[in-house]
Formats: structure tokens, C-alpha cells, sequence
């Protein structure tokens, strides 16, 4: 189906993906820009709603690449009438930034028996948010909302525990890391062979978003894995951008520089999005359903295991 053929809707969908195309074609995997700036180790968070609660999905990827491209310093962002309710403006001659938004609606249409039939149709929705910095007026806490303070050592600690929660198999030996949905285990090599203790957990983390595809979890079609290069490319991103959500989460900083075996999939990458510009919206929201899941193998909030998704 052409852009044309898709009509206003599509131009969501390829102007976003375009301009990750862009950024691939450079070498740049956008989500992992955050983490590329100065003086940011352990404090990447998800960017956050005006309220506190996290973005997921899609907008995570959004507002991470705004605020690096337009140098941002804080994580929360809010409508221009969010703004306003809280007795703030936004400053004169800034612009916003896009979030989208994914629903449903239902159209009646005849099927061929001459029968009334609903039929649920998806659609994606655009609006504009504001970065805290842009905005004046706001309560003193917007500004100076605390750091996480959290020692190198205590953050591989929580992150250790986390993974131990979710019950996946893990098994150490040899030079790769990979899951075997055959044995439906995760391989990783001994912790000594990684650079330091961080560069292992995410690791673990890429390894365990591909343990959820398991029918028994998320459930994600590894069946073509072996056999297709597209299929191979999607679920790899999928895992790439679960394991970027997870050391948010965390605190830990992913594989900024892609492992051997993974540094071909970024010709793949730009493949599959140029010729499916909703490719990289499914992985997110894919890659959010994964982490949602693993959050929801961790302890009741009154246990001290919880972190938020």
C-alpha cells in the first residue's frame, strides 16, 4: 500500500520512520542517543508525563530523540493546556514536540451475506507535548525533581533481582549470548568475559525480552527466526528496544555498541522499515508488552523488589 493509497493517517507513520531511516543510515541508532551524551550514567530515565507516570512504547523513542536533538534537560513533559491548568505558560516561539497516541473505532459495514457486521479499526492519533524546559511558571519541583541516587554497585543488585524474579532459566558457558526457545533457556557467557557488571545485565536484558515471545508469556511467532532475515531483523529490534526500556527502568546503561552477531542487523533494520513504515511502532508497542510482562513478574508493590514500567 503507497503513502497515498494510506491517506493523512499514514503521514505519522512515515515521517517518523523516515526520520529514524535517517539517523540508521548514519550509523545512529536513535535509541540509544540518551545515553551517548556526557555526564548521563545512571540517570536515563523513560521520559515521564506531567504527573510523574512514564511514557511506554513508541513515545519513549519520540521524546528521547527530541529532547537529545533539541538539548532538553529534564524527563517530564506536558500538554500546552497541562500547562495552563497548572499555572504556567508555555514561552512564547516554542514549538512541541509529537507523542501518539494508538485506539480503536468501530464502523458497521455489510459483509457478503447482506448481514451487519462491526468491524474494529485501528488508528494512531498525533498531539503535541512540551518539555518542561520550554515552560514557564511552574512549581519549583518540576524543575528540581531528585535524582536517583543509587550506587553503581546497588542498581546491578536490583537489576540482578529483578531478573531472578521472572524465573527464566539462565545458563553460563561459552562466548555468545542468546535464548533457545527450543530449550527455552538464555545462554550467557560467564560474567568475567563482559567489560564490567553493567555491560552483562544488559546484555541479560536484550537475552530475556527475547525469552517472553515464549507462548507462555507475551507470546511473540519465533518460528521463522532461523529461516527469514526480515523476521530475524524484527525480533532483534524488538529485543534491542525492550532491552533500552529495561535499563531505563534500571538504571543501567545497554550495549551502547551493538555485539558482533548484532551490528549486521542495522542494514536489516533499515530494510525492513523502508519497505513497512509501521514496522518500527510494532516493535515498540511488541517491546512494551515484553516489559510490561517482565514487570509483572516482580513482587507486590508492598515487597521492596518492585520497579515502576
Amino acid at each position: 500500500m503507497s503513502r497515498k493509497d494510506e491517506g493523512p493517517r499514514a503521514d505519522i507513520y512515515t515521517r517518523i520512520t523516515d526520520k529514524i531511516i535517517e539517523d540508521l543510515e548514519k550509523g545512529v541508532r536513535p535509541w540509544m542517543q540518551p545515553w551517548n551524551a556526557a555526564h548521563t550514567e545512571g540517570r536515563i530515565t523513560r521520559p515521564l508525563r506531567h504527573n510523574g507516570q512514564p511514557y511506554s512504547g513508541m513515545n519513549v523513542l519520540l521524546l528521547w530523540s527530541e529532547g537529545m536533538a533539541r538539548g532538553f534537560t529534564s524527563p517530564m513533559w506536558m500538554t500546552f493546556k497541562q500547562a495552563l491548568e497548572l499555572g504556567a505558560a508555555v514561552r512564547k516561539g516554542e514549538t512541541g514536540s509529537t507523542v501518539v497516541f494508538a485506539s480503536r473505532f468501530t464502523k458497521s459495514e455489510t459483509d457478503r451475506n447482506g448481514n451487519d457486521v462491526d468491524r474494529e479499526i485501528p488508528f494512531l492519533k498525533a498531539y503535541s507535548v512540551f518539555n518542561v524546559d520550554q515552560i514557564d511558571g511552574l512549581p519549583d519541583h518540576y524543575h528540581h525533581r531528585p535524582a536517583p541516587d543509587l550506587d553503581p554497585l546497588e542498581r546491578i543488585e536490583i537489576a540482578d533481582r529483578f531478573f531472578r524474579n521472572t524465573g527464566a532459566v539462565v545458563r553460563h558457558g561459552g562466548s555468545q549470548a542468546y535464548y533457545s526457545p527450543v530449550t527455552d533457556h538464555i545462554q550467557m557467557p560467564h560474567l568475567e568475559i563482559f567489560r564490567d557488571a553493567a555491560s552483562y545485565v544488559a546484555t541479560k536484558s536484550h537475552e530475556v525480552t527475547h525469552w517472553t515471545a515464549n507462548p507462555r508469556r507475551v507470546g511473540r511467532d519465533l518460528s521463522r527466526y532461523s529461516k527469514d532475515k526480515s523476521a530475524r531483523a524484527r525480533e532483534e529490534l524488538i529485543a534491542e528496544l525492550g532491552s533500552c526500556f529495561l535499563c531505563a527502568d534500571l538504571g543501567i546503561v545497554p550495549e551502547l555498541e551493538p555485539r558482533p552477531d548484532h551490528a549486521s542487523y542495522l542494514q536489516s533494520w533499515l530494510t525492513v522499515l523502508s519497505n513497512d513504515r509501521r514496522a518500527i511502532f510494532q516493535a515498540a508497542a511488541h517491546a512494551q508488552r515484553a516489559v510490561s510482562y517482565l514487570h509483572g513478574l516482580q513482587p507486590s508493590e508492598d515487597g521492596s523488589d518492585k520497579v515502576a514500567a
